[in-house]
């Protein structure tokens, strides 16, 4: 009689997180719902208690999951002690980023990075050399590139249609809506983010770099403070001004001003119920002081390839989305893609009188992918919209190859250190150029 063959089961995995801020909730919400049967949360690690008791009171009271461990950031090597987690997730403040994945592989863990990886060059090579020392393995989140019209356009260059590319144009735009967070959050001071050329435009220079599969060279920017702060306001004739939104008269009537009710559990328990614990404001105002990062900058790009890419970032639009522009030997490709506004931890993605109604007008400017030959009739490209989520889709292929394990990716979707140090090294190197005004040689920035 034959012996019936044994179930196979799969071991679940161990997961810490560190930094229970807004971004934090979809590793979490992921490891309770759609990957709980591979995936367990062993803890928390935070500066601040009552953000990580209210992600505690949410597996109780949405997921029915036993509150999980807490400590504060000084506690992590503690953390990795009593829990021995097999990965460790970061979502902290990216000046944090190296702190936490340096050690985590160093005391023996994998490590899942939200971008940016860092945030500047000295950050940047500190983690390049502990993963040469440690031999652990370091994932950047790139979700932009696992949005099904992302990937099309991988597609399509890889297929040659276009021949080899020669320049790209790359234009992001942030509406006032998206882009004024910025500069009322923690963003706002460059030591923390990087400014938007490393904190946002690391999703965009990564683009480029996996669409054109090659390696930056040589960077030139040049960008400044010219929307934003209390001096630009104060030449458009803005006379009157607060520190933040909470409880001010003249808040109540500015558009900018983030407008907290009772609804918004989410801001209202990670952020207003935990000031008391780190001073942090949330709702500060966009045209206030203390603002350091650019909302205008444009940038220049010399592939290893020879490709030319310039990208030209704005933080104050009246619409929000990106356009970009492949010209190649055998024709143009043209893609738009108009976004949905989104402010992080607001449930309410849309509270400014007429944006809906922008939103809406914006979708029907173009065909979203274009291609133009150089002889012949221009070519819609079309695709298979996918399953719905944040960034076009792509949070949930990206949570997917997380905690299931990267399968057959013959695109290469899955982002290594490598690449997350290809993607702020762009960045980081416009920072240096918009602070001497010369050209910076990338290779120069770091060793590998």
């Amino acid at each position: 009689m034959a012996k019936a063959k044994a179930k196979a089961t799969t071991k679940k995995k161990s997961y810490v997180l560190v930094g229970t801020g807004g971004r934090s909730s979809m590793y979490t919400e992921a490891m309770c719902k759609e990957h709980k049967d591979v995936a367990v949360l062993k803890a928390f690690c935070d500066t601040n208690q009552t953000r990580m008791d209210f992600y505690n009171n949410r597996l109780k009271n949405e997921y029915g999951i036993k509150p999980v461990p807490t400590y504060k950031a000084e506690e992590f090597d503690k953390m990795i002690a009593e829990q021995k987690p097999d990965k460790v997730i970061v979502t902290s403040m990216d000046r944090t980023h190296h702190k936490y994945i340096c050690r985590a592989m160093e005391l023996g863990c994998d490590v899942v990075s939200e971008k940016p990886m860092t945030v500047d060059d000295e950050k940047c090579q500190q983690i390049i050399d502990t993963v040469k020392k440690t031999g652990k393995d370091l994932v950047v989140t790139f979700n932009y590139r696992y949005s099904p019209r992302n990937t099309k356009i991988k597609e399509v260059i890889k297929s040659g249609l276009i021949g080899d590319i020669n320049s790209v144009h790359f234009e992001w735009v942030l509406d006032t809506h998206h882009g004024a967070d910025y500069f009322r959050r923690w963003h706002r001071d460059k030591r923390n983010s990087g400014g938007l050329m490393v904190h946002k435009s690391t999703h965009h220079f990564d683009l480029v770099n996996w669409w054109i599969d090659s390696f930056p060279k040589t960077v030139f920017a040049m960008g400044d403070l010219m929307y934003y702060g209390k001096a630009n306001a104060e030449k458009r004739g803005i006379t009157r001004f607060y520190s933040r939104a909470r409880n001010s008269k003249i808040a109540a009537k500015d558009p900018f001003a983030l407008k907290v009710t009772k609804k918004d559990e989410t801001l209202l328990g990670l952020y207003y119920n935990a000031e008391h614990e780190d001073g942090y404001y949330r709702d500060q105002n966009v045209f206030g002081d203390g603002i350091s990062i650019e909302d205008n900058v444009g940038v220049l790009v010399r592939y290893e390839n020879k490709a030319i890419l310039t990208y030209s970032l704005n933080a104050h639009s009246p619409w929000e989305g990106y356009r970009v522009m492949f010209n190649g030997t055998k024709g143009r490709l043209e893609y738009t893609v108009v976004e949905t506004s989104y402010i992080s931890g607001d449930h309410e993605d849309f509270n400014q009188p007429g944006m809906r109604e922008l939103q809406n007008d914006t979708k029907n400017m173009v065909p979203e992918i274009l291609f133009r030959p150089h002889w012949g009739k221009p070519q819609e490209i079309t695709y298979e919209q996918g399953c719905k989520g944040g960034h076009g889709g792509g949070d949930v292929r990206l949570l997917k190859d997380i905690f299931d394990g990267v399968g057959k990716d013959p695109l290469g979707h899955a982002a290594g250190y490598i690449d997350g140090a290809k993607s702020i090294l762009i960045g980081i190197s416009a920072n240096k150029s918009m602070a001497t005004g010369m050209p910076v040689n990338v290779k120069d920035v770091v060793k590998f």
